[in-house]
């Protein structure tokens, strides 16, 4: 599995990957996962992009449809005729 925000792809960065998240607003944390915020590509926290993957998620839960129909009652069956 590639390890694609730790070790040398973050050495390239500007001060190895580290900033502020322009949405918790945390100082000196690692800001290397591009997600859209209104409208903007910017770069964010782990923590903001979890947050922002699991708001996706419950949203897309909560707006599908219910498929489950409730059962349709049988007509009103007639009680066999007692002799």
């Amino acid at each position: 599995m590639s390890k694609t925000h730790r070790g040398s792809g973050l050495r390239e960065q500007p001060a190895h990957g580290r900033g502020t998240c322009p949405i918790c607003h945390k100082e000196n944390i690692k800001v290397i996962y591009e997600q859209e915020v209104d409208g903007k590509q910017v770069k964010i926290c782990k923590y903001c992009n979890a947050a922002l993957k699991n708001k996706a998620r419950l949203n897309k839960a909560s707006a599908a449809p219910a498929t489950e129909t409730p059962a349709e009652a049988p007509a009103t069956e007639e009680a066999p005729a007692q002799e």
